[in-house]
C-alpha cells in the first residue's frame, strides 16, 4: 500500500476544498487535494450556474410573451423548444466547469488523488487516511469539505425512474409536460418556476408552511401570493396518497379549495433538501465530537473542530450552503490547518442569501426568530406601487428591515421582490458596516431605481424609531419621484 505523508490533506475538490487547498498549498506547501467523484464542483454542475441558466432562459420567454400590456403583438404565440433549452444549458454550463476544470488540471499531478477516503485513525496531530483500501495518507491537519447530496424521503422512492433531483434535472432530454416539485426552498422554487415559465405544467408542494427560509410571515405571503399566479402552489400540502398507476406517478392530496384531487405526472422533482456528505468518512475514528445530525461541531470563526487539527468547510458544516460562504470557509480552513496548532479566528461576513425565483428572495443579516421583537423596529416598503417596480412590470413583494430599538443600528433584513440580488447586496454591506438607519439614509439614492423602495422601508424604521423615543426626527434631505 502506498503512504505518503503531507502537512495538510483536503477531503473534497468543490469549492470549498479548492480554496483550502490553494490556501493550505500556499502557506505550507505540502498539501494533497482528494477527490472521489467528478471534478468541476455542484455550483457549476447541477448547482448555481446552470439553474440560473435555465431561468434565464425561463425568464426571457416569460417576459416577451407578457408583453401585449406595452402595446407589442405577435408575442403571445411564443413557445420553449425543451430540448433546444436543455441543450443551451449544458452547453453553458460546461464552459463553466471548462473553467474549473484548467484550474485542477494546472495543479501538480502529485497534490491530487483521486478515490474515496475514510479516517483508519486519528490521534496526536497524526490523522491517517485510507484512500479505496489502496493508499494511506498520513497528514497533521485534515479539512473535511466534501459537500452535501439531495435527501430523497423512503416514500418517494415508489417513483422509481420518474423521480428526480436537483441533481438530475439538466440531464433531462426534453421537458416533461406535467410535473409535481417537493419542496418549496431556494431549489425547488427556482426550478419549478423555471419549469413553469417554460411551460411545464407544475403543482408545487411545500410542508409546513416554510417557503424560501423565509420566517417574516408578511414577506412570506407576498411571495407565495405572487408565486400561486404561475403555478399550483401549496406551501402546506396535505398530500394522502402517492403511487405508479400504469406507470405514471399519481398524487392524491387536499387542495387549497379543500377538495381531494388525483393529479398524474410524468416526473416527480424532490427538492426537500440537501444534507451533508460525512457518512464514508467514519467520523468515529477522529473522536471529534459531532451533533446530532452527525456533523463535527467546530467553531464558524476558524472553522476547526473542537480542538483538534482537523477542520470543515463548505456545505458539509450544515451552516451557510451559499458558494460565496463556501469559499471563505475554505480559505479560513485551509489557512488555520496550515498554520496549527497557531489557529487564527477571522470575524465572518453578514449572513446573506438570495433566491433567485421572481419575486426574488433576500435574507440578511440576522434571523428574523432570533430578534428581540420588543427591542426591534421593522421598516417596511410594498413593490406594488413603487414607481421603478411598476415601470418593470415587477410590481410584487415587499421589503422589510429591521434595526435595534435602542441605538437605531441596523440589525437585517427579509424581502421578495424585483432586483433584490442587488438591494440584497446594499443591505448586506449596510450590515457589514455597522451603520444606523439615519446613517444609511445618509447615503444616495437615484431616481427612478427599484433601490427607492430600500429608501421608503429605512425611512418608515427611522420614523419607529423616534415615534418609541417620542422624539422629532433628524431632517433629511428630501427626496423627489415616485
Amino acid at each position: 500500500m502506498k503512504e505518503t505523508q503531507v502537512d495538510v490533506a483536503v477531503i473534497g475538490a468543490g469549492t470549498a476544498g479548492m480554496s483550502a487547498f490553494r490556501a493550505a498549498r500556499s502557506a505550507c506547501g505540502r498539501a494533497v487535494l482528494i477527490e472521489s467523484g467528478e471534478f468541476g464542483t455542484t455550483c457549476a454542475r447541477v448547482g448555481c450556474m446552470p439553474s440560473k441558466l435555465l431561468l434565464a432562459a425561463a425568464n426571457g420567454l416569460h417576459d416577451a410573451t407578457a408583453l401585449a400590456p406595452r402595446g407589442i403583438d405577435g408575442t403571445e404565440s411564443l413557445r420553449a423548444n425543451g430540448a433546444r433549452v436543455l441543450d443551451y444549458v449544458r452547453r453553458e454550463r460546461d464552459y463553466f466547469i471548462g473553467g474549473i476544470l484548467e484550474e485542477t488540471d494546472s495543479f501538480p499531478a502529485d497534490s491530487v488523488i483521486r478515490g474515496r477516503a475514510r479516517f483508519e485513525s486519528s490521534a496526536a496531530g497524526r490523522h491517517v487516511l485510507s484512500i479505496d483500501d489502496t493508499r494511506r495518507i498520513e497528514a497533521k491537519s485534515v479539512v473535511i469539505a466534501t459537500g452535501a447530496v439531495p435527501t430523497i424521503p423512503d416514500a418517494f422512492k415508489v417513483f422509481g425512474d420518474r423521480l428526480i433531483t436537483s441533481d438530475d434535472v439538466f440531464d433531462l432530454k426534453t421537458l416533461p409536460q406535467r410535473a409535481a416539485v417537493f419542496g418549496a426552498g431556494p431549489i425547488a422554487l427556482e426550478l419549478g418556476q423555471a419549469f413553469a415559465r417554460l411551460g411545464v405544467d407544475v403543482f408545487m408542494f411545500g410542508q409546513g408552511g416554510r417557503v424560501a427560509s423565509l420566517t417574516d410571515t408578511p414577506v412570506r405571503d407576498a411571495l407565495i401570493a405572487a408565486l400561486s399566479k404561475e403555478f399550483y402552489f401549496d406551501p402546506d400540502a396535505k398530500v394522502e396518497s402517492m403511487s405508479m398507476q400504469d406507470r405514471v406517478p399519481t398524487i392524491r392530496f387536499k387542495a387549497l379549495d379543500g377538495r381531494t384531487r388525483t393529479e398524474q405526472f410524468d416526473i416527480v422533482l424532490v427538492a426537500t433538501g440537501r444534507a451533508p456528505d460525512l457518512k464514508a468518512l467514519d467520523l468515529a475514528k477522529t473522536g471529534i465530537e459531532l451533533n446530532e445530525k452527525g456533523v463535527p461541531r467546530f467553531d464558524e470563526s476558524s472553522m476547526q473542530c473542537g480542538t483538534s487539527s482537523i477542520f470543515i468547510a463548505g456545505d458539509c458544516d450544515g451552516t451557510r450552503p451559499w458558494l460565496s460562504d463556501a469559499a471563505d470557509e475554505g480559505k479560513i480552513a485551509g489557512d488555520n490547518a496550515a498554520r496549527f496548532p497557531d489557529v487564527q479566528p477571522v470575524k465572518r461576513k453578514v449572513p446573506f442569501a438570495l433566491v433567485f425565483c421572481e419575486p426574488q428572495v433576500a435574507i440578511v443579516g440576522a434571523s428574523y426568530d432570533d430578534l428581540d421583537r420588543q427591542m426591534t423596529v421593522t421598516g417596511s416598503a410594498s413593490f406594488e406601487t413603487q414607481g421603478r417596480s411598476r415601470v418593470m412590470r415587477q410590481n410584487r413583494g415587499v421589503l422589510h428591515v429591521y434595526a435595534d430599538a435602542r441605538t437605531g443600528k441596523m440589525r437585517g433584513a427579509q424581502a421578495c421582490g424585483p432586483a433584490v440580488e442587488h438591494l440584497g447586496h446594499l443591505l448586506a454591506w449596510l450590515l457589514q458596516l455597522d451603520l444606523t438607519v439615519d446613517e444609511a439614509l445618509k447615503l444616495p439614492f437615484y431616481h427612478p431605481v427599484v433601490e427607492e423602495g430600500l429608501r421608503t422601508a429605512l425611512k418608515d424604521a427611522s420614523r419607529k424609531f423616534y415615534e418609541e423615543r417620542s422624539e422629532t426626527p433628524p431632517a433629511l434631505p428630501t427626496a423627489a419621484g415616485c
